[in-house]
């Protein structure tokens, strides 16, 4: 019998924490690279430039965060903004995220803990 991997990822537009299911306490994280010191100094080249300059980070950020989901079979998407639909959206573009099943949760802004607890009881009554 294959054992399906599972993850869930508490994510906004800055920040995305990784918790594996099988051991949710070891978590991992990524970091946009949008951060305030670089939209100041994109804003200063022009607005146009600021969101292009936000576009292509946005992406990168996402394709290093699918570079992960590509790891498991189930992952649970959830965090305060709509950055978990717009990950979503991205990754349904690209035939290598076909077979993954993905969950997108709305949740309120939580600690480590908080996080671990719901990843485990997300995934606990599932096989």
């Amino acid at each position: 019998m294959n054992t399906k991997k599972k993850l869930g990822i508490w994510l906004d537009h800055s920040s995305a924490s990784y918790f594996d299911a099988s051991s949710p306490s070891e978590g991992w994280s990524t970091q946009s690279k949008f951060t305030h010191e670089v939209k100041e100094e994109a804003i200063h080249k022009g607005e146009n430039h600021m969101h292009t300059k936000q576009q292509q980070l946005q992406e990168a950020y996402y394709k290093e965060i699918g570079q992960e989901i590509l790891k498991y079979d189930h992952v649970l998407l959830f965090g305060p903004t709509d950055a978990k639909s717009e990950l979503y959206n991205y990754l349904q573009k690209d035939h290598h995220f076909k077979d993954i099943k993905f969950d997108i949760e709305s949740s309120d802004k939580m600690t480590d803990n908080e996080k671990q607890a719901l990843v485990r009881d997300h995934f606990s009554p599932q096989d």
